[in-house]
């Protein structure tokens, strides 16, 4: 069950939403109107309003950390996965230390056998 309630000034704290609509056919085929077309209408510019300034918001926060954004980018490109610690080292220029098990390009590889390591004998007895 979704219950809208108002978050502005103008719709206060209403219940816009009732909970007789059944979901059989469809929602907006069995929905039954309980608001009238000016206050949908208000509730329309009141969510745009609430989406517009969050969307602002959100542009400020990335506008004024444009540099932290740009490093934990570049860090993630790097290392694929960050963990918050990491990230956080990051900003403070510190990078993540990494075990490389099997990014040694020193150490040669060794090809792998397809034969098991049993102990045994290479041959089975014949019946």
């Amino acid at each position: 069950m979704i219950t809208e309630w108002g978050m502005s000034e103008k719709l206060g704290r209403l219940r816009y939403n009732s909970d007789s609509e059944e979901v059989f056919l469809g929602h907006s085929v069995a929905q039954s109107k309980n608001l009238s077309d000016s206050t949908a209408k208000l509730i329309d510019e009141e969510v745009r309003s609430l989406a517009e300034e969050a969307e602002n918001n959100c542009r400020k926060i990335l506008q004024d950390n444009i540099e932290e954004l740009h490093i934990v980018a570049k860090g993630l490109l790097e290392y694929e996965t960050l963990s918050g610690d990491e990230i956080k080292d990051l900003i403070k220029g510190i990078k993540p230390t990494r075990d490389d098990f099997d990014n040694d390009i020193n150490t040669p590889k060794k090809p792998a056998t397809s034969v098991p390591k049993t102990g045994g004998s290479a041959t089975a007895p014949a019946n």
